[in-house]
């Protein structure tokens, strides 16, 4: 707007100026005036009383001066600080980060493989892991399950799941940077057990009412912080 009426307020003064021959000069403006945009507040010390162009300056005798700044209050609303609102809060608490509880997993019994293999995909979908899926080809880590960010095995046989599996999956799961979680119904040879905390790799046994415990601290961490 203001640019607009001085663009107007220009081409009347050279209008003029043809009017009368007069030769209409030109110059660029360096310095402007502050008048409407600065403040005139007091000096509570000197009693100097000058025009600031900041909320807090120094007065050349050394005193700090600082206008505070209060946003005007609509009409009929109170001022902020009247006292007639209720103060708020003088902290200001900070969204919560905890994921929300998980819902207590339902077990279903196990008869057989096609269960084992159905309660652990149920289970890794419990812990937060998308997509889980069955590979649609054998592959030769035997991996069972598939999800985001994720391969698994579920052991089945009658005899404890062996050191060589735990480390054949853990392999398979480092070539791809995916996370390796084994889920085994007999349950695991010592020296298998502590090869996986070594690994950092979940260990779960699938006991026959349908649910998983974890055998190791890994999956300790995984079933407390989920996927």
């Amino acid at each position: 707007m203001q640019d607009g009426l001085a663009l107007e307020n220009l081409v009347l003064a050279a209008r003029a100026a043809d009017r009368i021959g007069a030769v209409l000069l030109i110059v660029p403006v360096t310095h402007r005036t502050w008048n409407d945009d600065w403040v005139a507040v007091r000096c509570p010390a000197c009693g100097r009383l000058d025009q600031w162009p900041q909320a807090e300056l120094c007065c050349p005798c050394g005193t700090v001066l600082r206008v505070p700044v209060r946003p005007a209050a609509a009409d009929g609303d109170p001022a902020p600080g009247d006292g007639s609102l209720p103060a708020g809060p003088s902290h200001i608490p900070l969204p919560r980060t905890a994921p929300a509880p998980r819902p207590a997993f339902r077990a279903v019994a196990i008869r057989g493989a096609g269960d084992a293999l159905a309660t652990a995909a149920r289970h890794l979908g419990w812990l937060g892991y998308r997509d889980v899926v069955r590979p649609p080809q054998p592959s030769p880590a035997r991996v069972d399950l598939r999800a985001a960010g994720l391969v698994a095995r579920v052991d089945t046989v009658t005899h404890p799941t062996a050191l060589r599996d735990v480390e054949c999956l853990w392999l398979h799961a480092l070539s791809t940077s995916v996370t390796g979680v084994f889920f085994s119904l007999p349950g695991y040879a010592p020296d298998a057990a502590a090869r996986a905390d070594g690994l950092g790799m979940p260990l779960f046994v699938l006991d026959p009412a349908g649910t998983p415990r974890p055998v190791n601290s890994p999956a300790d961490e995984l079933l407390s912080t989920g996927a």
